[in-house]
């Protein structure tokens, strides 16, 4: 396969895993309940649009903020791998660490506003792919991404009737497994670049 190619695929992998739409269909669903296949749409769509806009501003602009504030890269991936795995910890053992009943009439404002779609390890991953495959790779993969999570939420209550609420529940979990993976690794790839 080519290198290209397989940088491409890994990345948008990993963005969609910490993403992880299938931990947002409960959540979804219930917000966008008895509405019509148009406002589930919209609000899809607003869901993906708010996530993307802000990790394309964070892959093109991320080092300026970076050195506008003084933290280093190695500082950030420690940081942002701890929140990572807390947020991999709270999707695989079920526990809620923010308050979305604070945007319980806006669906996209509740997606948005976990840290699944466009949290501190979403922002992170961002940050060390681009750092690792190049801007314009890693926007592609951005792309790609939000395209399949945009297809989850969108289809989000056909997906619970094929499959089920447990297996779209187990899923979430597994992949809370792989989120917590990738955060000890953007752990331990931090502490490095501060030794």
């Amino acid at each position: 396969m080519d290198p290209a190619i397989g940088a491409l695929l890994y990345s948008a992998f990993a963005l969609f895993i910490i993403l992880d739409p299938l931990l947002s269909i409960p959540v979804f669903l219930e917000m966008t309940k008895e509405k019509a296949k148009e406002y589930v749409a919209r609000q899809a769509w607003i869901a993906i649009g708010v996530a993307g806009a802000l990790m394309y501003l964070f892959l093109v602009f991320n080092f300026v903020i970076f050195d506008t504030l003084g933290i280093t890269i190695a500082s950030f991936q420690v940081a942002g791998g701890i929140i990572l795995f807390l947020l991999g910890m709270q999707q695989v053992l079920g526990f809620a660490m923010g308050d979305m009943k604070a945007c319980k009439d806006n669906a996209a404002c509740v997606v948005i506003g976990t840290p699944l779609l466009c949290g501190p390890g979403t922002l992170t991953t961002v940050l060390l792919l681009s750092r690792d495959h190049g801007i314009l790779l890693v926007g592609a993969a951005i792309a790609i991404s939000l395209a399949a999570t945009w297809l989850v939420l969108r289809y989000s209550r056909t997906l619970q009737r094929l499959v089920g609420a447990l297996v779209i529940e187990i899923m979430a979990k597994v992949l809370g497994m792989f989120v917590a993976a990738i955060a000890v690794q953007i752990i331990a790839e931090g502490i490095a670049g501060l030794l």
